[in-house]
């Protein structure tokens, strides 16, 4: 069984529920989790799981189930995973903590996408599956929202330092999401009447004490202002001393933050842009985009007039080439298995170079010593190999390498000093991106330098 890749190379919105109930660990294992999948299975519409997890990968069934919670039994806890093999995509814990730890059932429950919640009636069955499980299992808080958007927040914390939070959890409504679970205490402490009479499409006290509250009918369009407008009235409504118009603003530009942007990207680093962007967390990508519409790759610097160019100083040019040939072979064989296309040689693979370095952080993640070393020389060696296989360049060699130069057409080019700017941090892999000279070097040569 192949399960469906939630956490690909591009994230993506989704709904996300987080939810942390009490129960009972001297009851037997079996009889206390039925009540939970038998309000998965009743509600999940659309997106129940085919597929359960412990050490190994079962088809969805209870023998399944209790097998997987067998397996994943590590110290004073157990867990079990939950996914699909068909669209949408679902990832999905059940963590229990047994004593001598206080016991909980612990769901993180994320699907996508979020659209798929932009239908009533498969938002109202969800709520019910989480109605189903707070009443079973007593619970201090639990929210379902769009991740983006949470991620926005600062849950969990809520912006407190990892002490306090620890401390403290949920003491107080930080913030009210979509469809929310405040357990007894919470209540209390706001005070159950106004709780219960807070402005939201649904609000619902259980029979445990905890209280449903919905603040609009579907999640995908959280949003839309009509949705921020309940939101704000649920939140201002629940904590008095807070502003109405403060938080309705502060809903606001994060719904501006999410909007998403057309992407204008500089045409000759565009593909290599388009990826880096992909690779953004969603919740921060239009942001992202934003700066890098703004943003200009400096003009390449490390060329001179083909009249200035400096001329050979080696004894045996064409074992210098040789060297230079061995250097760029080096790069195919530090990327090949990442990046396949350096096989090629060509402006392409100089973008995908470029992507792998930036994804990698490299300067960032590498020894600077084995850089210098190693990584620079490959680099600027591989770059002077692609000049010179498809622009026509020819190289000029020197003893030093920061003095080599491939000449193509009216200008010469120092592939090596390119590739030292290119390695001196993680902007500069953009700043002094190889695809970059190489798309000016070609302007050029064709007669068209802009």
């Amino acid at each position: 069984m192949k399960v469906l890749e939630f956490h690909g190379v591009k994230s993506e919105d989704h709904l996300s529920l987080t939810l942390e109930g009490i129960f009972d660990s001297h009851a037997v294992r079996e009889t206390e989790l039925e009540p939970f999948f038998q309000a998965l299975e009743e509600h999940a519409d659309g997106w129940m799981p085919d597929v359960a997890e412990g050490k190994r990968q079962r088809k969805y069934a209870r023998a399944a189930l209790w097998k997987a919670l067998a397996e994943g039994r590590d110290g004073h806890s157990t867990s079990l995973g939950l996914y699909r093999t068909k669209w949408p995509a679902l990832d999905m814990t059940l963590w229990l903590r047994l004593p001598p730890r206080p016991p909980t059932l612990d769901v993180w429950l994320k699907v996508k996408p979020l659209s798929f919640f932009a239908e009533a009636e498969r938002c109202r069955r969800f709520v019910e599956m989480v109605r189903a499980w707070a009443c079973r299992y007593p619970l201090p808080y639990a929210k379902a929202h769009s991740s983006d958007d949470t991620q926005l927040t600062g849950f969990p914390s809520f912006g407190r330092d990892k002490e306090t939070w620890y401390r403290d959890g949920f003491d107080k409504i930080y913030e009210v999401f979509w469809l929310n679970v405040f357990g007894s205490k919470l209540v209390e402490s706001v005070g159950r009447e106004r709780v219960l009479s807070t402005p939201a499409w649904r609000v619902e006290e259980l029979p445990n004490g905890c209280v449903l509250l919905v603040t609009w009918p579907t999640a995908a369009d959280f949003a839309s202002d009509e949705a921020r407008l309940a939101q704000a009235r649920a939140h201002a409504h629940l904590r008095p001393d807070l502003d109405f118009d403060t938080i309705l603003r502060s809903l606001r530009e994060r719904s501006a933050t999410l909007a998403p942007v057309e992407p204008r990207f500089h045409p000759d680093l565009a593909p290599l842009l388009s990826r880096v962007v992909d690779r953004t967390a969603s919740h921060e990508r239009q942001r992202k985009i934003v700066e890098l519409n703004a943003w200009q790759p400096p003009e390449p610097e490390e060329w001179r007039p083909a009249d200035s160019a400096l001329p050979p100083d080696v004894d045996n040019p064409g074992r210098a080439l040789e060297i230079y040939s061995t250097l760029a072979e080096h790069l195919v064989a530090l990327l090949h298995t990442q990046v396949s296309s350096v096989f090629d040689t060509t402006p392409e693979s100089l973008t995908d170079v470029d992507f792998y370095f930036w994804r990698e952080d490299f300067p960032k993640s590498r020894l600077r010593e084995n850089i210098e070393a190693y990584a620079v020389p490959a680099i600027g060696a591989y770059l002077g190999e692609v000049l010179v296989r498809n622009l026509g360049g020819r190289w000029i060699p020197r003893q030093k390498l920061d003095e080599a130069q491939v000449l193509v057409g009216n200008r010469i080019w120092f592939p090596f000093v390119r590739a030292r700017h290119y390695m001196a941090s993680c902007q500069a892999l953009l700043d002094f991106s190889l695809t970059r000279l190489y798309r000016v070097a070609e302007r050029h040569r064709s007669g068209q330098p802009r």
